[in-house]
């Protein structure tokens, strides 16, 4: 036998080996590592969507009933009061209480508040425990007081119309008159008597008021279920 006989004689080469050997196992088809690559850039686009442009937000109690319902998916926009845009009356805003309406949230782990953010991205998650939505009734410099002798709300002493209330609510049944530190908001749900909003921290560092740099974003739309799809944008009062 001739050197090249036995050189033609040695191992087959990889082109030759059988589908089933322990190197091809090991490597996924390649259909499935293009949709994997396709799931998590879209996990990636989404969770960059959420983070900067727009969350969806889930709700979570009655105090906007009037308005929205529990379990209302709303589309928060994140650009709302960037590049010059300001809080505004009548803008239904979603913020963190922490520090205002509840004691400080502690930070979730590095895993946990990654999970949180891809599952908030698409609105699988629920909402924060110290994130609230609530309508802006007086912004920085505003005199917020209930009430008129017809039993209205006043800002800087023009009654306000409230049309968006939750049937058969008055305006609050709680007597207060307020001066709205500059920097902060005076904010209240549609469903007055069932909303825990600036009137029930009255007492507490801030007068009630919400710091304006713990908006989140405006919420603008009802994004699901798709029967109450709609713009809150004309919903002032």
């Amino acid at each position: 036998m001739t050197d090249s006989d036995a050189g033609a004689s040695s191992e087959p080469s990889e082109r030759d080996q059988p589908s089933d050997s322990p190197k091809s196992r090991g490597r996924w088809p390649r259909s499935a590592r293009f949709w994997l690559s396709v799931a998590l850039a879209t996990v990636v686009v989404t969770s960059l969507v959420s983070r900067f442009v727009v969350q969806p937000f889930v709700i979570p109690s009655g105090s906007m009933e009037g308005t929205l319902r529990v379990g209302d998916r709303v589309l928060v926009n994140k650009l709302a009061y960037s590049f010059g845009g300001e809080v505004e009356r009548g803008d239904i805003v979603v913020f963190d209480g922490a520090g205002s309406f509840v004691a400080h949230e502690p930070d979730p782990g590095p895993l946990e508040g990654l999970l949180r953010t891809a599952a908030g991205a698409v609105g699988l998650a629920s909402s924060s425990d110290t994130d609230f939505v609530k309508r802006v009734i007086g912004i920085g410099g505003d005199r917020v007081r209930c009430c008129d002798d017809e039993g209205r709300i006043e800002v800087n002493g023009e009654p306000l119309e409230e049309s968006y209330l939750y049937p058969g609510d008055k305006p609050s049944n709680v007597r207060f008159d307020i001066r709205v530190p500059e920097g902060r908001l005076w904010v209240m749900g549609d469903h007055r008597s069932d909303s825990a909003d600036s009137r029930e921290y009255l007492g507490s560092p801030g007068g009630g008021t919400v710091p304006e740099d713990k908006v989140i974003g405006r919420a603008d739309w009802v994004g699901w279920p798709v029967g109450r799809w709609t713009s809150l944008r004309s919903d002032h009062g």
